[in-house]
């Protein structure tokens, strides 16, 4: 079973999405293991954005997730990180496919409403730095029999 962090971004709280995003996690059979609304402080999101600390978008990125609450959630299925990140579509909202979440939603390059985990590496590490160890739920779904 794989695991990835996700992340619903300030303009998906702002908007009004939450509930949709989830949803579209939820119907694709994947099984939320934690959830929590947080404001992200500047220490956590430097460190979340480590690998893009000296690049030129670093101040957009970072001046967005610390300006507005978001939803941390770890998310657990077979192939998890690919479905997922095929779920969100492109990061660039204008490349992404209809149907997918940057594809219906997207407006902005950096205000692109998700993150999900690249990785099983890079979910390993994302998950550590925002969820506890305890924050994280075993359980079993009982509609997996029918999927």
């Amino acid at each position: 079973m794989e695991r990835s962090l996700v992340l619903l971004k300030p303009d998906t709280v702002q908007r009004g999405l939450i509930g949709e995003l989830i949803s579209r996690l939820e119907e694709k059979g994947l099984k939320i293991i934690a959830m929590k609304m947080m404001k992200v402080e500047e220490d956590l999101a430097k460190e979340h954005y480590e690998e893009h600390l000296e690049k030129d978008f670093f101040s957009d990125l970072f001046n967005f997730i610390t300006s507005s609450p978001i939803v941390a959630m770890v998310v657990e299925g077979e192939k998890a990180i690919s479905i997922i990140r095929g779920l969100m579509g492109a990061t660039n909202p204008f490349e992404a496919q209809p149907g997918t979440i940057r594809g219906d939603y997207g407006l902005d390059l950096t205000k692109n409403l998700i993150h999900g985990s690249d990785s099983t590496e890079s979910a390993r590490r994302e998950i550590d730095l925002f969820f506890d160890e305890e924050e994280i739920l075993e359980y079993d779904l009982t509609s997996k029999k029918w999927r």
